[in-house]
């Protein structure tokens, strides 16, 4: 053995395993509380699963963190080697080990996508899960939410919905109360509206009358048919032009899904201003004649225009 390689060899002897702790301080081991880290599973225990994360200390994933829904093969749902995220759920203990979860990220992800589905004015299908005096529970995204009875087509018979799948409107979301607010009437109106077409002629009924307008269904979805949009010839008394109950031919105008305003109007049906307060049962008989001839034309008038 040369020189060198007698040094050398010293030299390797002499790196304790006190020196090699030192040499472990260097590096920041350090993980916080919600910091997101990658790590590859190397151990199960009845309780979980130990997680290489690069620390001094393997991390530990609990069972109840797993996932948000209830794990019954952990080796299955987290095949050993498998890398992928998890998050810090408790900092390092003196073992230096720290808490790991798959189920917080899965919640922050959850979260994440009812925000943006609020945000676009989306509906997201939900599943009844109970009944209670206020309402209905359901499973959303992972997440447990509530639908108000107000908020129910059939208020009445609610056991009828458990177990079911419905849409929803997003109406209420705050994560720091975990709290998730839900409609089922205003999906189902948004649907029924998504159904109409702008600019088509249909039948409809008066179902109010008020001073600027008169409300009416037209199949299920209300709409505004405004004083300034029943004629071209100014209209002094809306009771004495329309009655409630009536039956009127209307063109839908605009459509706001989300907020479930509908605008209609009648006086692109007139052949000239003020025909409809002369000869309206006349002009209601042809309206779809009017209607077609209205198209043809290039549909002037046809719908509201801002009122």
């Amino acid at each position: 053995m040369n020189s060198q390689s007698s040094t050398a060899g010293n030299e390797s002897a002499s790196f304790s395993a006190e020196d090699f702790a030192k040499a472990l301080e260097q590096h920041d081991y350090q993980f916080s509380k919600g910091q997101v880290v990658r790590g590859k599973v190397f151990e199960y225990d009845s309780e979980g699963a130990y997680i290489d994360i690069g620390g001094k200390s393997p991390g530990f994933l609990p069972l109840r963190e797993v996932a948000t829904h209830r794990v019954e093969n952990l080796e299955e749902a987290l095949p050993q080697g498998e890398e992928r995220e998890f998050v810090v759920i408790r900092e390092q203990n003196a073992e230096g080990q720290v808490l790991l979860s798959i189920r917080e990220l899965e919640l922050r992800e959850s979260w994440q996508q009812l925000q943006e589905i609020r945000d676009k004015e989306e509906t997201i299908q939900v599943v009844v899960t109970g009944t209670n005096r206020g309402g209905v529970t359901v499973s959303v995204a992972g997440l447990r939410g509530f639908i108000p009875r107000s908020h129910l087509i059939d208020r009445d018979n609610l056991d009828v919905l458990v177990g079911q799948e419905i849409p929803t409107a997003i109406i209420d979301l705050d994560r720091d109360r975990d709290k998730i607010v839900l409609s089922y009437r205003l999906a189902a109106r948004a649907s029924q509206m998504g159904q109409l077409i702008l600019g088509d002629l249909t039948d409809g009924k008066v179902v109010n009358l008020k001073p600027y307008g008169a409300f009416v269904d037209i199949g299920g979805v209300t709409g505004l048919l405004h004083v300034r949009e029943m004629s071209r010839k100014r209209i002094e008394s809306v009771e004495n032009f329309l009655q409630v109950g009536q039956k009127i031919k209307v063109i839908i105008g605009d459509i706001d899904e989300w907020k479930g305003r509908v605008s209609l109007s009648t006086k692109g049906l007139e052949a000239y201003p003020g025909e409809l307060l002369e000869q309206f049962d006349t002009v209601m008989a042809t309206a779809d004649e009017r209607w077609q001839k209205m198209q043809a034309e290039g549909g002037q008038n046809a719908t509201p225009s801002g009122s």
